[in-house]
């Protein structure tokens, strides 16, 4: 039985166990050989749990017709429900997860669309080199994601005889870079398993379903969560449920401005009935009414493992947006890498560059860039330009005058956990020159083939 589950019953009491944990460890609160168990949390109180069968019914049904009269036309929904072949469909709907994951639909659907008509099938995929598809990933950022996927695939192909696996369970367990959430996207969806689904959108929208005020982001709520996608996932039709969660997450319950007007389940909203009554209760406060009790199942009352905190009361400005609530961001490191355009010209006229091939690990793994050198923060210019020299004279044999190094300027580029900038020469150069391939591949590229190669959008912003 589900955390979730047992609290709505009543069967989780202070001090009970909340999991099965696995051999040989121990959660926090529970006694080892059997014994009494230590004091725990006591479950949250009823507002935040989906106990009643019949709210769960009206929040499915309302959920589904919304989604099926207002849904996004998106191609892997399409190939989803068109594609008769199993592992066929579970791999559209499993390349489409991976594409979205930190990236909006709009800039998606057209990488999507050049994916499936390159490489339809986990064969096609597994043939392919990863060169292409850092080519065709280039510009999508964060492109790990790509190179899991190939390898992922390849996987597939060679040791589980072209065969997806079919429960979430075997996704996750099987395939590398699949996790909770992509594996119980593809299940729900492509094999009809009853499995939810938990990301930022999903998670917004229980947040507020059920006024949950504590840190979204920490393990312990995030546990809640998941029973929650769990208990409310519609049987019968799970993919369609799990993707009109995300669905009215991205479209309706926004981050900031949600349309609740336009909620289909709106009835089903804690948040919403929350704001009324701070509202109303602020209008008494205005007209010298005295202020009523609070209710003891009132968000913020008592010790509610899924409440704010109390050093964060309700705010009459947010409304329903007081949930989520999430601990501040780590602020991304600073990073500076001096970039050396090298240009030459080519047999037709028109300018070549030379870019070199980063490491197959790491960030930005196997994309090409032009030469460049990571550099100390608070290092001066003219400092800079002599080490950025004395590399480019040890990779190419000959020597480089730092002088001769024209500061063009510099580029900022945003990266997930580092805030990147380049400061950008150039070094017209009047033939040929060689770089030591046993340091990296190089090549000569004109701008066009320089934008169709595997670069990022940094170096397109460098360029």
């Amino acid at each position: 039985m589900s955390k979730l589950r047992a609290a709505a019953a009543g069967g989780l009491r202070r001090g009970s166990r909340r999991a099965a944990s696995p051999a040989g460890q121990r959660r926090k609160g529970v006694s080892p050989r059997g014994g009494t168990p230590a004091s725990a949390p006591a479950p949250p109180p009823a507002q935040h749990l989906f106990s009643d069968p019949a709210e769960i019914q009206a929040l499915r049904g309302n959920l589904l017709a919304w989604y099926d009269k207002c849904k996004r036309d998106l191609p892997w929904r399409t190939l989803a429900a068109t594609e008769p072949d199993a592992d066929r469909r579970a791999y559209a709907v499993w390349v489409s997860e991976i594409m979205l994951q930190q990236t909006q639909v709009a800039t998606v659907v057209d990488y999507y669309n050049r994916w499936m008509q390159k490489w339809p099938t986990l064969q096609a995929l597994a043939q392919a080199s990863l060169e292409e598809v850092n080519e065709l990933w280039a510009g999508l950022g964060y492109y790990s994601r790509g190179k899991r996927l190939q390898e992922a695939a390849k996987k597939v192909v060679s040791e589980l005889a072209s065969r997806m696996p079919r429960t979430a369970e075997d996704l996750q367990k099987l395939l590398p870079g699949v996790g909770r959430y992509t594996a119980g996207a593809i299940a729900s969806i492509s094999y009809g398993q009853a499995t939810g689904v938990v990301d930022g959108n999903v998670v917004r929208v229980l947040c507020r379903l059920r006024c949950i005020g504590a840190d979204s982001s920490s393990p312990a709520v995030t546990d809640w969560l998941w029973d929650m996608a769990n208990a409310v996932v519609d049987r019968k039709r799970p993919g369609d449920f799990n993707q009109a969660m995300m669905e009215l997450g991205a479209t309706v319950c926004v981050p900031k401005a949600p349309l609740c007007g336009e909620c289909p389940v709106k009835k089903q909203c804690r948040a919403r009935q929350r704001a009324k009554k701070e509202l109303a209760l602020a209008s008494e406060k205005l007209l010298g009414k005295p202020t009523p009790v609070p209710d003891v199942e009132d968000c913020g009352v008592g010790d509610c493992p899924l409440c704010p905190p109390a050093a964060e009361p309700w705010d009459s400005s947010l409304g329903v947006t007081n949930f989520p609530r999430k601990a501040a961001k780590k602020q991304p490191r600073a990073a500076r890498t001096a970039t050396c355009v090298l240009e030459r010209r080519g047999c037709h006229g028109a300018p070549e560059y030379l870019i070199v091939q980063r490491p197959s690990s790491g960030l930005l793994a196997g994309l090409w860039e032009f030469p460049s050198l990571p550099m100390a923060q608070g290092l001066q210019e003219e400092k800079q330009r002599e080490a950025l020299a004395d590399y480019l004279q040890a990779w190419m044999g000959h020597p480089v005058a730092a002088a001769g190094l024209q500061f063009v300027g510099e580029v900022v580029h945003i990266f997930s956990h580092i805030h990147q900038t380049y400061v950008v020469y150039s070094l017209p150069l009047d033939g040929d020159v060689t770089w030591d391939s046993a340091s990296s591949p190089s090549r000569w590229v004109t701008e066009e083939e320089f934008q169709t190669s595997a670069v990022s959008t940094a170096m397109k912003k460098v360029l």
